[in-house]
């Protein structure tokens, strides 16, 4: 292979991507932004509600998110979606915005993560015939790639959801065990109580 078409293929490797991902906490709405420098660019978008401030908040209520376009235009949106993943061409390049709603009275805490996959090919006098299946078979490794890591960190945030609900449910029970042992002392004891003055009475009674 010549220095030529190994330069070729270090150029497609290294510039198909730029992403963003952050995890934070929502009271009601947070916006956020990411430039598309191309046309035709794929962006792939997702999201998992990890958990809620109150550890009692077990409902499936979600967040709303709302994808806008460079001109204002609505791309996409989520309805009160605990997880959801999403990916579109890019048809105009600029700066799109994701926008999340909270309707719970809780805090939210989300994993949100935007990748944008771009294929560029710097040399311009290399002839079609001779690397345009090179080029197709290093479109698909990259695009192979790419969705494992997407898919990765998608997994990473479902898992830490399921072990943040598995504890509270956990504390949860303990509590509801710790409560239901005191209320079952409580009227042991109020059981005891009662018949001691019930025999005490009657003792009473008879030596009158």
């Amino acid at each position: 292979m010549s220095l030529k078409a190994t330069i070729v293929i270090l150029g497609l490797l290294w510039s198909f991507q730029a992403a963003l991902g952050i995890r934070f906490v929502i009271d009601r709405e947070e916006c956020f932004s990411h430039k598309a420098e191309y046309e035709g660019d794929t962006l792939h978008v997702s999201f998992v509600v990890i958990k809620s401030d109150s550890q009692w908040h077990f409902n499936e209520d979600g967040v709303d998110l709302v994808i806008h376009g460079p001109t204002g235009e609505q791309i996409h949106d989520f309805r009160e979606q605990i997880s959801a993943k999403h990916d579109f061409v890019v048809q105009k390049k600029g700066v799109y915005r994701f926008c999340f709603t909270n309707k719970s009275p809780y805090h939210e805490t989300i994993d949100f993560d935007v990748q944008l996959g771009h294929f560029a090919y710097y040399d311009q006098h290399a002839k079609d015939e001779h690397f345009s299946p090179l080029m197709e078979q290093i479109s698909k490794l990259e695009e192979a790639l790419y969705n494992i890591q997407f898919e990765q960190h998608w997994l990473e945030a479902q898992t830490d959801r399921q072990a943040i609900v598995n504890e509270n449910m956990s504390k949860r029970a303990v509590h509801k065990a710790l409560f239901e042992s005191f209320a079952l002392i409580g009227a042991s004891l109020l059981q005891v109580y009662l018949l001691r003055r019930l025999f005490e009475r009657k003792l009473g009674m008879s030596r009158v």
